[in-house]
């Protein structure tokens, strides 16, 4: 059985987990699961940053898709960036990050959110060929990132 909901503080160390995954996947980061669960368990415990939904395949979290709230003066409301969408590679390819991807959207439309971002990695042509499919589409904007201690 597949369920998609709202992640709740039970759920952080498995989220921790597939973190795991992804960040040994992308250039620029690497894990460190006590960060991770640090930082899971900030959004878990204050809505009002963001929401993270997991994936469960018979009880167990497989994926899982994170938003985080701003605000756009060009559109005058609320946004969401889209962060850490990874699903477990036993499970991918099989419509688990579909769903993650339509929940994440449904909930953003219904809160009344504008847009949503993402960043992927410019190599990464899998991820951007599944973001097209899920109604992204390229932006000419250039990421620029300014690390603080």
């Amino acid at each position: 059985m597949v369920a998609v909901r709202t992640a709740v503080k039970g759920d952080v160390s498995g989220c921790a987990e597939l973190l795991g995954i992804l960040f040994s996947q992308e250039h620029e980061f690497t894990a460190d699961v006590e960060v991770q669960y640090r930082a899971l368990s900030m959004i878990v415990s204050n809505p009002e940053l963001g929401r993270i939904f997991v994936g469960e395949i018979d009880g167990v979290i497989q994926g899982m898709v994170m938003l985080l709230f701003t605000v756009s003066t060009f559109l005058g409301r609320k946004v969401a960036l889209l962060e850490d969408m990874v699903v477990s590679p036993a499970w991918r390819g099989k419509g688990l990050g579909t769903l993650l991807i339509e929940h994440a959207t449904d909930f953003a439309r219904k809160e009344g959110f504008g847009r949503i971002t993402l960043l992927t990695d410019c190599d990464n042509g899998a991820a951007q060929h599944f973001y097209q499919t899920q109604g992204f589409s390229k932006s000419e904007m250039v990421v620029f990132r300014k690390l603080l201690d």
